[in-house]
């Protein structure tokens, strides 16, 4: 049996969720190149997210290297284009018919994955490299599913990641911490004995009721805004706030700051140094976990309140062995209701009341958040198990 090369990865991605779905393609395709080293193309059909995490990209280009990564814009007119080693088709974009039938035609086997979304539900491990043939079995696609544990693709998580984070949240850090952070927000005003909350939000968090509970009880609280939809509820929060009254937030305790768009470097590193993180999507879902740091997620709304299951799937994964759950399901399910998206139970005074009972037990919440970063290296990384499922594959095949 002769060894094929496993050298060149082509990456397909369709944005739907922006720095979601970009967000982990391009974490993937970072962490296949600079810990695997091999060459990685990157076909993605929209450059604006990557723009975004990665200010190098070029978004008018066509093709382009960025940091050692090959990004080509994937075309309406798709080109001949040479095949992969590996082929790797995110989250059922499907792939482009004339480089299907270009796998059809290669006369060598071929590792195709498809990289599928992050979920907590019990299912998932029963799918996990599952095949799927075409072309009457000539070739065989595999399902790989990230997830929590052992029986699942593992989580992205790069070789260096815990070294980076613990020397930057280090007690001598602290100082180089908030001169970096006043530089980012561009502004002095962060107060040092206040609590630090982060928001990278979709448009319909409940953010303006938990602004306001902090400004009726005069909470001091450095609230972290990301672009987006976090800048834009501050802002309509803000300006109904003081339509009627003008100056009723001169004293107010409530500390709104907006960050310009980061690096996904610079973006771990605003999470390691808040106090508690509230993320969406999947991107920064896993990296808040990462992060170690208490922190709530909301999930990307589905028709049918699908999400929901997905929602609670997670939590009873996440809380399965916390000696303190309540605070935590509470403002999860608080912070995900708006419109009815979980239960319908909860109102926006809920959120206020829930921030109340989740930050009372913040010590709790912050050594659950530790052993579970701990507990998901169980599961492996996600870019190594692909790496290993790629070899295992082409391996089990006679060439």
């Amino acid at each position: 049996m002769a060894e094929q090369s496993l050298q060149h990865w082509d990456l397909f991605c369709r944005v739907i969720d922006n720095f979601g779905d970009a967000g982990v393609c391009w974490r993937l395709a970072r962490q296949l190149s600079a810990e695997h080293h091999v060459r990685v193309r990157l076909w993605i059909d929209d450059l604006a997210p990557l723009v975004a995490i990665q200010p190098e990209v070029n978004g008018e280009s066509l093709e382009q290297s960025c940091v050692g990564i090959e990004i080509c814009q994937w075309p309406t007119v798709f080109p001949n284009a040479e095949v992969a080693d590996v082929v790797i088709e995110a989250f059922a974009c499907d792939l482009p018919a004339p480089y299907l039938a270009a796998m059809e035609a290669h006369g060598k086997p071929i590792a195709w994955f498809n990289l599928e979304y992050l979920s907590a539900e019990d299912w998932v491990s029963g799918c996990h490299g599952l095949p799927s043939y075409r072309s009457g079995g000539q070739l065989k696609k595999q399902f790989f599913f990230p997830g929590f544990t052992s029986d699942t693709g593992g989580l992205l998580r790069e070789a260096d990641l815990h070294e980076r984070r613990d020397h930057a949240t280090a007690p001598s850090q602290k100082e180089d911490n908030a001169r970096w952070l006043r530089d980012l927000a561009g502004t002095q005003s962060i107060a040092a004995d206040a609590i630090t909350v982060f928001f990278f939000t979709y448009d319909h968090a409940p953010l303006p009721a938990l602004l306001s509970h902090w400004h009726e009880l005069q909470s001091p609280v450095n609230v972290l805004l990301a672009p987006g939809g976090a800048q834009r509820l501050a802002a309509r929060w803000r300006s109904e706030k003081t339509a009627t009254d003008p100056d009723c937030l001169l004293n107010s305790r409530v500390n709104l700051i907006e960050l310009p768009l980061v690096p996904q470097t610079d973006f771990d590193r605003l999470l390691w140094l808040a106090d508690v993180c509230f993320v969406r999507g999947e991107d920064s879902f896993v990296r808040a976990q990462w992060a170690a740091k208490p922190f709530v997620w909301q999930i990307y709304p589905q028709t049918e309140n699908a999400h929901a299951v997905k929602l609670n799937a997670f939590l009873d994964r996440y809380l399965s062995h916390s000696s303190n759950p309540q605070p935590i399901r509470e403002l999860w399910e608080a912070w995900n209701t708006p419109d009815g998206m979980v239960s319908g139970e909860f109102t926006d005074a809920d959120v206020g009341s829930a921030w109340q009972n989740f930050e009372k037990n913040l010590d709790s919440v912050a050594s659950h958040a530790r052993q579970w970063a701990g507990q998901l290296d169980q599961a492996g990384n996600l870019a190594n198990n692909l790496v290993c499922a790629a070899k295992a594959f082409l391996g089990s095949v006679h060439l």
